[in-house]
């Protein structure tokens, strides 16, 4: 594979792993979306299904790493380090790209959902106010620039506790569960050869999404969540809040520390 070829196939496989995985978390999140609320079994089976369609648009071109903790883990493992950085490059430019297509595929909705009265308000029932002028302009109150803002979940993670040790060790044990996996395929040449190994990789997606993905979100992918978090500070969204930048290194580090760990086992077994 040529750089180019490494590169545009990853900025493409990328580009549709975020498209359809942010995608559905917006159609979750945002109020207008016949989707909305539509829980988390849904939103594991998209990130899975963005997966999926992100290897198989990709994987002739570049070998559909679509995620610096699996190029990692495969540097680590076959010792070839040439082109990581070729794979890097095209993995966070293809993050951002898909982060911008959610925004344009969901563009009214964006707007609608952060002019509502109940996410500038930041309250989900909010009781009248219509005679309170000081309660009038809380509920007006934009969000503060530090604060996560009400639809950086649509691009990003977050942690539903927030503890430091504990947020990277499960970041770090659902990679490590990811490369495992995609390790353990290169070894199997009947799922190579089929071409089921990506179906195989995004089935195990949603099993660490539904088994692991509570406590943070799951990036188990840096590209995946620092891509989407720059695009989230970017945006000209109204109301948007902070894009949580104090917790933006959790989902970096912890999915490259799982996948070392992952790949040093793996070599030394195998």
């Amino acid at each position: 594979m040529s750089s180019s070829d490494i590169f545009f196939g990853e900025v493409l496989g990328t580009a549709v792993l975020v498209l359809l995985g942010c995608g559905v978390v917006a159609g979750n999140v945002l109020r207008k979306s016949k989707s909305f609320d539509a829980g988390w079994v849904a939103i594991t089976f998209g990130w899975g299904i963005g997966v999926l369609s992100g290897f198989y648009v990709s994987t002739q071109l570049s070998g559909a790493h679509l995620n610096p903790a699996v190029t990692l883990g495969l540097a680590i493992d076959t010792g070839e380090w040439g082109d990581v950085p070729t794979y890097v490059a095209g993995e966070m430019t293809g993050a951002l790209l898909g982060a911008v297509l959610v925004w344009l595929a969901y563009y009214g909705h964006f707007q609608a959902h952060l002019e509502h009265h109940k996410v500038v308000s930041g309250s989900r029932t909010p009781g009248p106010k219509a005679f309170d002028a000081a309660a009038e302009t809380e509920e007006r109150r934009e969000p503060s620039r530090q604060e996560p803002g009400p639809v950086l979940g649509v691009f990003a993670t977050a942690p539903e506790i927030r503890n430091s040790v504990q947020n990277v060790t499960t970041e770090i044990i659902g990679t490590a569960v990811l490369i495992f996996l995609v390790l353990g395929i290169g070894l199997n040449d009947g799922l190579t050869m089929s071409g089921t190994g990506g179906l195989m990789v995004a089935l195990v997606v949603v099993g660490i999404g539904l088994s692991l993905g509570g406590p943070t979100g799951y990036a188990i992918n840096p590209a995946r969540d620092l891509g989407p978090r720059i695009v989230h500070a970017l945006l000209p969204l109204p109301n948007k809040g902070g894009s949580d930048w104090g917790y933006a290194w959790v989902p970096v580090v912890g999915p490259l520390i799982g996948a070392a760990i992952a790949a040093g086992i793996h070599n030394l077994l195998f």
